[in-house]
């Protein structure tokens, strides 16, 4: 029998595993589980003499002496976003088969960004502060709807392609700015390619590019200021990707919204401007965190997995890792 194992503590198997796949996981695998005390040591005992280690936030990373052994797995399921985090760059020449669930996270970060566009849109939080001061209706404060409305994207990831899929029904214009998207790919999401200038300009605007140093400061305060009065500006993906200052001149002045669930640093040191402001919806990096979609993680690259066992067939959560120098 195929030899698994889960390389964490059973806290976080529990946080990523659903039920079902557990009893698919003793059904299929011979599997050793991570004790309370889960450690690099003891992920250096568990991996001799196994087929497939299934990683999560928290596994120690594993690096290229633990998986050059003859008899050190040569798979890796990542049961959380990025196997970046996990891998020794060492690693990615060594002929392993890697999986991802950062595509099912992906679906998590969409329905975060779809919430927090039609959140800030109908004004809710500024009503929901009123009503908490027994104010009634507050004057010059109306919602707007999304139906129609140009939406500008900003790196055309995983996440960015859940949150397009969301707005369809919604009939948007989508515009996005991304250097490595086609145009025959462009037609298959059902959007159109606009350069970043053009697309910081649209009422709506999310970004989605991973934490790399070419998106490094990438909207600029000018970016930013060339908004138009009411533009809301969404950030679900990297905090180094924008100008925060700006983007606080900004909302002092109420010119623009934001909703904003990742920082310069976590967890960040917000000015007054920010926690006072009814412009802006703040999070603390949960966009891709839900119930449903953490229980799913494991079961998500484990399918995956036994496709990739049985017919050979990488399916959609399989990692290019030549490609990670431009991927999250």
């Amino acid at each position: 029998m195929t030899t698994l194992v889960m390389a964490m503590n059973p806290q976080r198997a529990e946080d990523v595993c659903d039920a079902a796949t557990r009893l698919r996981l003793d059904e299929r695998f011979d599997v050793r589980w991570g004790s309370d005390t889960f450690d690099a040591d003891e992920l250096a005992r568990l991996l001799p003499g196994s087929d497939v280690v299934v990683t999560s936030w928290g596994t120690p990373k594993l690096t290229a002496a633990m998986l050059s052994d003859a008899a050190a797995p040569k798979i890796i399921a990542h049961a959380a976003g990025t196997v970046k985090n996990v891998l020794d760059p060492d690693t990615f020449d060594m002929n392993l088969a890697v999986f991802s669930a950062g595509v099912r996270i992906a679906e998590s970060v969409g329905e975060y960004c779809l919430a927090a566009t039609l959140t800030m849109l109908r004004r809710l939080p500024a009503f929901d502060q009123a009503m908490r001061a027994d104010e009634w209706k507050p004057a010059n404060v109306r919602g707007r709807e999304l139906t129609g409305k140009t939406v500008g994207i900003v790196g055309a990831s995983s996440t960015a392609r859940a949150f397009i899929s969301l707005l369809k029904p919604f009939h948007c214009d989508v515009v996005v700015y991304d250097p490595y998207l086609s145009d025959a790919k462009a037609r298959q999401l059902g959007v159109r390619r606009g350069e970043l200038e053009e697309v910081v300009r649209a009422p709506i605007v999310s970004l989605h590019v991973p934490n790399l140093p070419a998106t490094e400061g990438m909207i600029t305060s000018e970016h930013i200021k060339s908004m138009p009065d009411g533009a809301l500006l969404i950030n679900s993906s990297t905090g180094p990707t924008m100008d925060y200052d700006a983007l606080e001149a900004e909302l002092s002045n109420g010119r623009v919204f934001a909703a904003l669930d990742v920082y310069p640093q976590s967890p960040p040191a917000l000015s007054a401007n920010y926690t006072a402001s009814p412009n802006v919806l703040l999070t603390p990096h949960i966009a891709g965190d839900s119930v449903e979609g953490h229980q799913a993680l494991v079961g998500f690259v484990i399918q995956d997995v036994v496709s990739w066992l049985e017919y050979g067939q990488r399916g959609e959560s399989c990692v290019d890792l030549n490609a990670l120098s431009r991927s999250a």
